[in-house]
């Protein structure tokens, strides 16, 4: 019965926020989606008409003020983190895991406060790439770590499906220990790949991590292309679009966009624009 489901104010955007809202959806009742910064007052409203309601929060991209949290005590605003807090605080744990070598992949359920992804956590766990792989149905990129998108989805799944079935009794959550480390937002500064100074491995998980923002880019043919797929070549294998890095492997480069164009396989940009 719709009734007896958990009422659900769900804050947030972008994709960490549509992937927890899905599984959300499914065992919850969302009374209202909190887009943006002008949702909160809307939010704080039905918390006070429907006092019962639980907060959920995932990747909402704006500070939420103390006087929306004083809203939702005892309980607080649930804060679905993807990273193992309190490492990655910030706005982009999982590209910054990527960037820095990581080949497992973490989320925390957090309480929210006012400064920055230090409230006390409900729950953590860690997810192999194998494991991410297998949960969304994706290949490891060479081997080496999930396409970013899975990375997001499994994360956000894995916490949301912790979420539901512990809102009506919730645990006591423990103080983050440990030093914490910070990570900023990605912007556009990052975008051009530097093969001939970084590794293979180093400069394909910039491509990974800079999927959908802030892409990937490389000249090829005097052309600016966006990055979509790519993987380290094997001794003996060839390929018609490559890169070769500092390390002195080569990345084959599989699909790519160039500027202001649709995407494309290697071979057809190739017959498109080298002279």
């Amino acid at each position: 019965m719709e009734n007896n489901r958990e009422k659900i104010i769900f804050f947030g955007n972008g994709p960490l926020a549509e992937y927890a809202l899905a599984v959300i959806e499914r065992e919850c009742q969302v009374i209202f989606h909190a887009h943006r910064k002008e949702d909160l007052a809307e939010a704080v409203r039905l918390k006070q008409e429907f006092p019962e309601t639980h907060g959920v929060l995932a990747s909402f991209g704006v500070m939420i003020p103390g006087s929306v949290l004083e809203a939702f005590e005892p309980e607080g605003i649930l804060n679905v983190h993807p990273s193992l807090l309190p490492l990655y605080r910030g706005a982009s744990p999982i590209e910054s895991a990527i960037l820095d070598g990581d080949s497992d992949f973490s989320v925390s359920v957090m309480k929210l406060v006012k400064a920055m992804d230090a409230g006390p956590v409900y729950y953590q766990t860690t997810l192999t790439g194998a494991e991410i792989s297998a949960k969304t149905g994706s290949e490891l990129v060479s081997g080496l770590i999930p396409p970013k998108s899975a990375i997001y989805q499994a994360l956000a799944e894995t916490g949301a499906e912790w979420i539901c079935p512990h809102l009506g009794e919730l645990p006591e959550p423990v103080e983050q220990e440990g030093e914490p480390t910070f990570c900023g937002k990605m912007d556009k500064s990052m975008s051009l790949l530097t093969p001939e100074t970084d590794t293979a491995e180093q400069t394909l998980r910039k491509i990974v991590a800079f999927q959908g923002y802030p892409k990937p880019k490389y000249a090829f043919f005097g052309v600016s292309c966006i990055i979509l797929d790519a993987y380290v070549l094997k001794k003996g294998e060839e390929a018609s679009l490559t890169l070769k890095c500092a390390d002195g492997r080569i990345l084959a480069i599989e699909r790519l966009q160039p500027e202001g164009r649709k995407a494309m396989d290697a071979k057809a940009f190739i017959n498109g624009y080298k002279k």
